[in-house]
């Protein structure tokens, strides 16, 4: 029995200000496998020790704009326009899982890959349009169901979000919370109001390391992150996006995966993980993490890769994990088993080029410098 991401269980650019940011951290010895808590996890900006939930965000809130996410959808093969400016382009389809293409406004015809993201039945993309308003789809005959989104997340009217006025008190990585990078909550919901995806928790087991397949030397990665979240959440009908935690090339981390509204990323209060939607077949149970961006010819930034680490080093201490060992990752679903390592990167579970080679290759390093006391 398989495993599916549901069944288990997203013109120039400026960079957003990140004010508002907390931290996870890595303080103080815990004991192993210890819950994921707001008091284990709470200290002040400082770093130091805090002992309290206080820096969650219950001093408020705040509003702050963010451009709303615009998008056009089509069906089938064929010419496409659109009445804005496009950053990219997210496209699903049925039957073989290569074969379709897509070409750009003016431009040349580009294969179509599945990238990061895997789906069970045909493949997907996820396409930078550097702001075409026009594009064209083809695929051969043993490809069909064809959909298309394109997705502007720069430049659309502004829509308001209530963000907590402090950052989350967390010792160690900054991360930009849902609201701090501008998620659109009501896209994890069905027309008729139910979650789409509604949370499952698991213990966690394993970490797995991701890239984007997006463009490097991202202007705007958290229009970026937005963009991700509508392909997953929408084209992908995932109903959110499929990370627990993003990361940008200065280093910026990105809360990814809804996990519940107990100030916790990634996690529950009881300190199981939310299933995420990262590598069909080993979703619950397992972290994964994205650096944004594409690695298979350069490596991560040492901001990112620093961050990465710092990230894997507090996860694995607060539960429980060591980084370097083999484990039997068992599915909590359908009893699946693979032998594999504790922090492992997507290409381990199932065909794909992610995270990159050069990723790939650095993963040995990240497992012992994340295992450094």
């Amino acid at each position: 029995m398989s495993e599916s991401p549901t069944s288990d269980q997203p013109s120039h650019r400026r960079k957003r200000s990140l004010t508002r940011r907390g931290v996870i951290a890595a303080g103080g010895a815990v004991a192993a496998g210890a819950a994921l808590t707001p008091v284990v996890f709470a200290t002040t900006d400082s770093g130091e020790g805090d002992n309290s939930a206080s820096g969650s965000g219950d001093s408020g809130t705040t509003p702050e704009k963010f451009p709303a996410t615009r998008t056009e959808a089509a069906t089938g093969t064929g010419a496409a326009t659109t009445a804005f400016a496009a950053s990219y382009v997210g496209v699903r389809w049925s039957g073989a899982g290569t074969g379709a293409a897509i070409k750009l406004a003016d431009g040349s015809w580009q294969k179509l890959t599945s990238g990061c993201a895997a789906v069970e039945d045909g493949g997907t993309a996820l396409v930078a349009a550097g702001n075409a308003t026009a594009y064209e789809v083809k695929a051969p005959s043993d490809i069909d169901g064809v959909r298309c989104l394109a997705i502007d997340t720069t430049d659309g009217p502004n829509r308001t979000v209530r963000v907590p006025r402090e950052p989350t008190r967390v010792r160690g990585v900054r991360y930009l919370s849902r609201a701090a990078w501008g998620a659109d909550e009501s896209k994890r919901f069905k027309p008729d109001g139910t979650v789409n995806s509604p949370e499952q928790y698991y213990p966690l087991q394993i970490i797995t390391v991701h890239h984007t397949a997006t463009p490097n030397d991202d202007p705007d990665p958290a229009a970026t992150v937005r963009a991700i979240y509508e392909y997953h959440a929408i084209t992908n009908d995932w109903g959110d996006i499929g990370y627990h935690f993003l990361i940008d090339e200065d280093g910026n981390v990105y809360e990814g995966r809804y996990s519940g509204d107990d100030g916790i990323p990634a996690f529950n209060e009881d300190g199981d993980l939310v299933t995420g939607f990262h590598s069909v077949g080993f979703n619950s149970g397992a972290l994964g993490i994205a650096l944004i961006g594409s690695l298979d010819q350069q490596g991560p930034t040492d901001a990112a890769k620093a961050s990465l680490i710092r990230l894997i080093k507090v996860i694995s201490r607060f539960k429980g994990l060591d980084p370097q060992a083999k484990v039997t990752y068992t599915n909590p679903v359908n009893g699946t088993q693979k032998d594999t390592d504790t922090i492992g990167g997507h290409r381990d579970y199932l065909e794909t080029e992610c995270p990159g080679q050069v990723m790939y290759d650095l993963l040995g390093e990240v497992r012992a410098a994340a295992a450094r006391r």
